[in-house]
């Protein structure tokens, strides 16, 4: 197995996780905040997405899939926004049914998928951002990616745990 199988084979893990946690969710308990800050799974599902959609598409060289879901979401964010930062108010104000989330997340898989077939284990070498002390990689930041994508699926899978479903 090569480094790039093993990029393949998470985010696959993510998306097949992602998919799972949102099976059968209604809008109140994609909402549910077990807490008066933390975050619901509908947030943090889009969260996971965008930070996903963002960084492959910015080391990739494409538009991010969101372009062609902003609308659709009807967010009362920045259509840049990708959730880093966000108040609790803003999570709070977050509301999206659970088959536009899956939908979304599986365009940015398929973007994922796609954009891995064409890096090659030596690509996983080079410099995506100078702006790091030390620089970072491509390896590196998509690793990244994946690690930021597994926290945010295990805490909805926690949250919906919390639901007792």
């Amino acid at each position: 197995m090569t480094p790039t199988d093993l990029l393949r084979d998470a985010f696959g893990r993510v998306h097949e996780s992602v998919q799972a946690v949102l099976d059968g969710l209604d809008a109140e308990q994609l909402r549910h905040r077990p807490g008066p800050d933390a975050n619901p799974i509908g947030w943090l599902v889009w969260h996971l997405a965008r930070v996903q959609d963002d960084h492959v598409a910015d080391v990739a060289g494409h538009d991010q899939v969101y372009v062609d879901f902003v609308d659709r979401f009807d967010l009362p964010y920045d259509a840049t926004a990708i959730g880093y930062g966000h108040s609790s108010a803003e999570v709070g104000a977050f509301a999206a049914p659970a088959d536009l989330l899956a939908d979304y997340e599986a365009a940015v898989h398929e973007r994922t998928r796609g954009y891995l077939a064409t890096v090659s284990d030596d690509d996983l070498d080079k410099v995506v951002d100078v702006h790091r002390d030390p620089p970072v990689t491509l390896g590196v930041r998509l690793v990244s990616v994946v690690n930021d994508d597994t926290q945010h699926v295990g805490q909805a899978a926690y949250v919906r745990g919390l639901l007792g479903l």
